[in-house]
């Protein structure tokens, strides 16, 4: 005979793992925005002059400090902040395109999205001679366009996620060949400025640089975490999801052309920097675990976190100074080939 104390023994179990999941995910959350400031810090405390912990608070405060009101306050404080930025909106990006489209390779620097706004923004540096804002919004342009050929082309009955992601790969070859013949025949003083900017770059980042990017995160990423909750549901499939009252074909819809415009407007402000869209979201998922949370904030954490110790690293601990996406670069191909392999073997891309 079944007791009172056994049923409730019994209801506790799933109620205790559901809690403990909670803790873990806010402890990850707590300790990733943790390490953000930490990262920054070092950021701005690092380079051909190292200054004091002391300094760099008093300029972020608003002090004068002689030498480091410059470098600190004008020079490395921008660039962790579109660090910071930049890295929460791909980190965003691709948690949303691998959740809707249930694969790790739905990436958008992957699928295509990123080269697009590669591609719009080399042809208004060397064809058009076009610089400063006008390239960004030729960039953000070029990325939109871009997504919505490569959702046109994949629409279709069944099979879009496949299909998105293995016509993503071909249309990102063609836009990379695209790139590549217009730096050839480029006048040879407008390549390096277009190389700095396609490799993905912090340097010469300025306060002018981030209201932009600022206003698109706060919008979109804000569109996004206020939908997250309807992310988990589409996970078990679109007839699942639509049995839990979710209309599915609309919130794809939405949450993609949110996840495209974080990722236009992310490379229109630092480049195209490898590989942070498409690793944030499985860090954030094994730091996490099975939760009962979204894991788009952790991936927005993630990705700052990434691009700051991506640029710490490419500055300061190689002998050489590689730009940020470079580091990055190094840093997710070796994951991609491996997700490549064991989706191959699962029959995931069809």
């Amino acid at each position: 005979m079944t007791t009172t104390a056994t049923i409730t023994a019994q209801t506790a179990v799933p109620t205790t793992a559901r809690h403990g999941r909670t803790r873990r995910y806010l402890l990850v959350v707590s300790a990733l925005a943790a390490l953000i400031v930490v990262l920054a810090i070092a950021f701005a405390m690092i380079g051909d002059v190292i200054y004091p912990v002391g300094d760099v608070l008093a300029v972020i405060g608003g002090h004068d400090v002689p030498g480091a009101s410059f470098n600190v306050g004008q020079r490395r404080l921008p660039a962790a902040a579109l660090a910071i930025l930049a890295g929460a909106a791909f980190g965003i990006a691709g948690s949303v395109f691998q959740n809707l489209l249930r694969n790790d390779l739905a990436s958008p620097d992957i699928i295509g999205i990123t080269s697009g706004s590669s591609t719009a923004a080399v042809i208004a540096l060397l064809v058009f001679g076009l610089s400063g804002p006008s390239v960004s919004a030729v960039s953000v342009g070029g990325g939109l366009l871009v997504a919505a050929a490569i959702a046109a082309l994949a629409s279709g009955r069944g099979g879009f996620g496949g299909r998105l992601i293995l016509i993503g790969i071909g249309v990102s070859a063609m836009l990379v060949s695209v790139t590549s013949y217009l730096l050839m025949y480029a006048n040879v003083n407008s390549v390096p400025a277009a190389l700095r900017w396609l490799n993905g770059s912090l340097n010469n980042a300025s306060w002018d640089d981030l209201p932009v990017l600022l206003v698109a995160l706060v919008v979109c990423g804000g569109g996004v975490l206020a939908l997250q909750g309807n992310l988990m549901p589409m996970e078990l499939g679109d007839e699942a999801a639509t049995g839990l009252g979710v209309r599915v074909q609309r919130l794809r819809l939405t949450l993609m052309l949110l996840a495209v415009a974080l990722t236009a407007f992310a490379t229109a402000a630092s480049g195209p920097i490898s590989f942070v869209a498409f690793l944030s979201g499985p860090i954030a998922l094994r730091l996490t675990g099975r939760s009962n949370h979204s894991p788009v904030l952790p991936a927005a954490l993630v990705g700052a976190v990434l691009v700051l110790a991506a640029e710490l690293i490419g500055q300061h601990a190689l002998g050489v100074r590689l730009p940020v996406g470079v580091v990055t670069g190094l840093m997710g191909a070796p994951f991609f080939l491996y997700l490549l392999i064991r989706s191959n073997r699962k029959g995931a891309v069809q």
